[in-house]
């Protein structure tokens, strides 16, 4: 009997194998039905940069993508899930976009920084990502022509308004190109091995806010010094491994040779950044745009309710609205707003002019694609 319970082992333990190798088979001829349609792709990829280079266009185009992306969720039937078919893809444009022509992207860096990791989110490990000191360096290197497009960030769910980029956006001739959401997950990474041994914490001052409370709890022994990155943070601690740490990505941990003690430290969990991809040339409509502009008003009473009521008025929905001082003239505002709609809509148009008609000063700064807001 047991003679027979060991046989009958080894013919499940064979069947098994067979069956396993049978479905092995099936997904090398599937591979390789994969790797024949990408390279018919890519070879109508070379096609279209040829026409878009004959023509003048842009080889970067996030409309197009936005519709290619809402196609494969429409089609969609899994088992792979709407964000893993996105990740897919992402690569397969960054790659397709590489063989119509060199894009270069602007970053606020160092490597590893949140930003670094956006423009990733966005353009792929294909593009040619060059870090930059400072969002006015994302700013001037795209101005000057040097680089095609640059990302910066603009708000943070839980800090607000990133006030750089929104003092650059007034004065800038860049377009506002696309817009990308990244859930910021903070870390604390050391070469200790205990949260005891840290004395010293590394971060950017909004990693810092991000992570007040979690910090509070468990390192209240631990200095907190603030560097210019995330990334520069994960640097400094390397450097630093006699109680040193920092707050920052996984993959500026993964860059700096640190351990991860503690992931996910940031005290809102659904803490997210908003990037905006910035250059020249404007974005064509996909029917799920969003527009921003920069508009002031008469210092009179009731004259921003006027302006705002265009919106009302014409069934636009008004997504955001905030205040900037003018810097030169104390108690005067400058008002950013995001609104649905492509500037190419005769809705959105007609309201345009309305309110041009009301205001002291108006500027679009780009109608774009909306992007995935992370939940």
């Amino acid at each position: 009997m047991e003679k027979q319970s060991k046989i009958n082992d080894y013919e499940v333990h064979f069947l098994m194998e067979k069956t396993l190798e049978q479905l092995r088979e099936d997904i090398r001829a599937l591979d390789g039905d994969i790797l024949r349609l990408l390279n018919e792709r890519a070879a109508r990829s070379v096609e279209i940069g040829q026409v878009k280079r004959s023509c003048g266009i842009d080889v970067y185009s996030p409309a197009q993508e936005s519709r290619v992306f809402d196609f494969l969720r429409k089609y969609n039937t899994g088992p792979l899930n709407d964000a893993a078919i996105r990740e897919i893809f992402r690569e397969i444009f960054s790659s397709s976009r590489a063989l119509q022509g060199p894009l270069t992207v602007a970053y606020l860096g160092p490597e590893a920084s949140f930003s670094h990791l956006a423009a990733l989110a966005n353009f792929g490990h294909s593009a040619e990502l060059a870090p930059a000191g400072t969002i006015d360096q994302v700013f001037d290197r795209v101005e000057r022509g040097n680089i095609a497009l640059g990302i910066v960030p603009v708000e943070n769910s839980t800090e607000g308004s990133v006030g750089h980029t929104l003092r650059r956006l007034i004065t800038t001739s860049l377009d506002i190109r696309a817009e990308v959401f990244l859930r910021i997950s903070q870390c604390l990474m050391s070469h200790c091995l205990k949260k005891e041994d840290i004395s010293r914490v590394y971060s950017h001052p909004q990693a810092f806010a991000q992570c007040r409370n979690w910090l509070r709890e468990n390192l209240p022994q631990a200095e907190q010094l603030e560097t210019t990155s995330t990334s520069e943070a994960g640097e400094r601690a390397h450097r630093d491994p006699e109680g040193g740490a920092a707050v920052g990505s996984l993959l500026s941990a993964t860059i700096h040779g640190l351990s991860i003690l503690t992931e996910d430290i940031e005290d809102n969990p659904a803490n997210t950044t908003r990037f905006l991809v910035i250059g020249k040339g404007k974005t064509g409509r996909t029917g799920q745009d969003k527009t921003s502009i920069l508009f002031g008003t008469p210092h009179v009473p009731g004259a921003l309710f006027q302006a705002l009521e265009i919106f009302a008025r014409e069934r636009i929905n008004l997504l955001r609205i905030e205040s900037h001082p003018l810097r030169d003239r104390m108690w005067e505002y400058l008002f950013f707003a995001d609104f649905a709609g492509h500037r190419d809509d005769e809705q959105v148009r007609l309201c345009l002019q309305d309110i041009e008609g009301r205001a002291t000063f108006l500027k679009i700064l780009g109608s774009y694609p909306r992007g995935e807001e992370t939940t």
